[in-house]
């Protein structure tokens, strides 16, 4: 049995360089309305989204809740945790293809020594169910215990 199961619909209309998608039907209701356009894609985003960006925000809070359970089993609370990520878009072979995802960590955790540290965040990149899924991408972190 699934954990979870999470679902959002785009609707698209027109062609690809003019159109737009619009999401709706999110589960949390939270992405319903954002359009998505090639524009905003691979160009400004103007106000809507990508696909990439979608990707970037589940990679960053799906690292962020791994990385914050590693510290647990060291009974380990972190002060603050804030993780960006990166995702690129890219011209592979002639078309466009996701390439990687450049997660960033700035950590506060009282009384956490470096190499624990490192060994957390390389235990949170394997297991975390995003960076899992792009086990075809690049995935790298960059860390920093503040």
């Amino acid at each position: 049995m699934a954990i979870a199961s999470r679902n959002t619909t785009t609707t698209w209309e027109g062609d690809l360089p003019s159109g737009k998608g619009v999401l709706s039907n999110s589960s949390s209701s939270v992405l319903d309305d954002q359009v998505v356009t090639w524009g905003s894609r691979t160009r400004a985003p103007e106000g809507k989204t990508s696909p990439e960006e979608l990707l970037a925000a589940a990679h960053s809070s799906c690292f962020a809740m791994a990385f914050n359970d590693r510290l647990s089993k060291d009974n380990l609370v972190p002060q603050r945790l804030e993780v960006s990520a990166e995702v690129t878009l890219d011209e592979v072979d002639g078309n466009p293809t996701i390439t990687t995802s450049a997660l960033t960590l700035k950590a506060q955790i009282d009384g956490m020594e470096q190499d624990a540290f490192e060994a957390a965040v390389n235990d949170a990149a394997a297991g975390c169910p995003v960076s899992r899924l792009y086990a075809s991408a690049e995935i790298t972190v960059n860390a920093e215990l503040v």
